[in-house]
């Protein structure tokens, strides 16, 4: 190892091989405090030509890799749970000159979802792609989960967002396409199987984006209900009524809400706490708030017993901080069991009534938080007070875990939206995935990854040694 790590120092510099604890700390745990590993190194190369150099070089030593990104990940797939060494991206943080004939732009993985927002800004373009997390996040990871967050409704995830890639192989050769033409059918499309496939095929170094119109005018607006249906059935109506003109739509409920108000110190909306609330946001080229407003009026009428329309940047901070703020208030909480699932737009009310009592059968102490982008059906399940809430089978974690997939699973959902897979959900891969599938996906990483270095330990479920049942 001494002489790898020599040879890695020769590659990106001393100081960017890390093997002090104190400074491999802050990439040995995830986003959520669950998943907490132990890196021998934590390299961090600043050009895709070094991370081919240290690719090829543990490559040849046979050590296992875990690519990161900004490490604000969800399911334990980007942290060294079983003494891989951290190859960091986030010095790759470069951000070509906009091509704005073309309405793209080539960004290094380490550029975060904020700076790369802020290059489109510039020349009146933005970046679809945007969440919470957006100045941690990296494009690199956002492609590696194929993240989707806050404007999904309107824009599609980050595959839809990527016209091109530079990715370096578990051998330390690259491929690059990055030209970006809206017509280029030579063959397999690379970018495509590189969004979501978690760091198991490539180690991604460069994206090529495509960018969206910067829409001037905004106006947010947060309506509480009585119940999820009641929500559910307004957004249907404001969907049709504003088709072209509707970019997020959040839902949250009351327990998250009194978290928040409790965290920040703030007054609930409205003056007190109702059962559900969502938020909306429309956007365009001219000032949306009175087709916003008069949407609301003719769609939701009556439904919504309180409600607020904001067009003015403090107004709607004011109203996105109490969506914004659920996951920071959680977490100052407690080391919640974070799930984020997709439900078909039918189920989606019944299983956020279904989700607190089938977490209750198994961990009755627990508390379920549950808010999303109910424009998408994509749902983050957060349960605090479970005994035990690492990622060892067997603990309550777990079963609250089998609880909540199995009931996703069993309305027609999807046991991961945003986050991928990860470490977390590899043992119920099978609720969403066929056998037939799931061999695709090993016969795909072979072919790119004979060896098995990248990322060995995510997505891909284990085989029982006994029964070769996967688990």
């Amino acid at each position: 190892m001494n002489r790898l790590l020599t040879s890695l120092a020769d590659v990106v510099g001393p100081s960017h091989v890390l093997v002090d604890p104190e400074l491999t700390a802050s990439y040995e745990t995830d986003w959520t405090g669950r998943f907490t590993g132990r890196a021998p190194a934590v390299v961090r190369p600043g050009s895709a030509g070094e991370v081919a150099a240290v690719m090829a070089l543990l490559h040849e030593a046979g050590r296992a890799v875990v690519p990161q990104g900004g490490n604000t990940g969800l399911v334990g797939g980007g942290v060294p749970l079983h003494g891989e060494v951290v190859v960091s991206l986030r010095r790759l943080d470069a951000i070509d000159e906009v091509d704005v004939a073309a309405g793209q732009v080539t960004v290094g993985a380490g550029a975060t979802a904020a700076a790369v927002d802020d290059a489109a800004a510039r020349v009146g373009l933005a970046f679809g792609v945007d969440l919470a997390a957006r100045q941690s996040a990296t494009v690199g990871g956002m492609v590696a989960t194929n993240a989707g967050g806050l404007r999904m409704l309107r824009y599609g995830g980050m595959r839809a967002q990527t016209a091109g890639v530079e990715a370096v192989l578990a051998d330390g050769r690259v491929v690059s396409h990055l030209g970006g033409l809206t017509k280029d059918n030579t063959g397999y499309d690379l970018a495509g199987l590189l969004a979501g496939s978690e760091g198991t095929l490539a180690v991604v170094t460069r994206v090529r984006l495509r960018l969206v119109p910067r829409l001037a005018h905004r106006t947010t607006g947060l309506l509480a209900f009585a119940d999820p249906d009641a929500a559910l059935e307004a957004l249907v109506g404001l969907r049709r009524r504003l088709p072209d003109l509707l970019e997020a739509a959040e839902l949250f409920l009351a327990d998250g809400l009194r978290l928040v108000c409790g965290h920040l110190g703030i007054p609930p909306p409205f003056g007190r706490l109702d059962p559900v609330y969502l938020l909306v946001e429309g956007a365009g080229v001219s000032d949306p708030t009175e087709e916003l407003a008069a949407a609301v009026i003719e769609v939701v009428g009556d439904r919504a017993p309180a409600g607020a329309v904001e067009a003015e940047p403090a107004g709607r901070a004011r109203l996105w901080r109490y969506r914004e703020a659920h996951t920071e208030a959680i977490n100052a909480a407690g080391v919640p069991v974070k799930l984020d699932v997709t439900l078909p737009a039918g189920e989606l009310a019944g299983f956020l009534a279904d989700a607190p009592a089938a977490v209750g059968r198994v961990a009755p102490a627990a508390r379920c938080v549950l808010f999303g982008h109910a424009g998408d059906g994509n749902v983050h399940v957060n349960v605090l007070g479970v005994h035990e809430p690492g990622p060892r089978p067997g603990t309550e974690a777990a079963a609250v875990e089998d609880a909540v997939l199995r009931l996703v699973a069993g309305r027609g959902g999807s046991i991961s939206s945003e986050h991928g897979i990860g470490t977390a959900k590899r043992p119920w891969l099978h609720l969403n995935r066929s056998p037939a599938e799931i061999d695709v996906f090993r016969a795909i990483k072979r072919a790119l990854d004979p060896d098995g270095i990248l990322n060995p330990h995510v997505l891909l479920p284990e085989r029982d040694a006994r029964t070769g049942e996967l688990g």
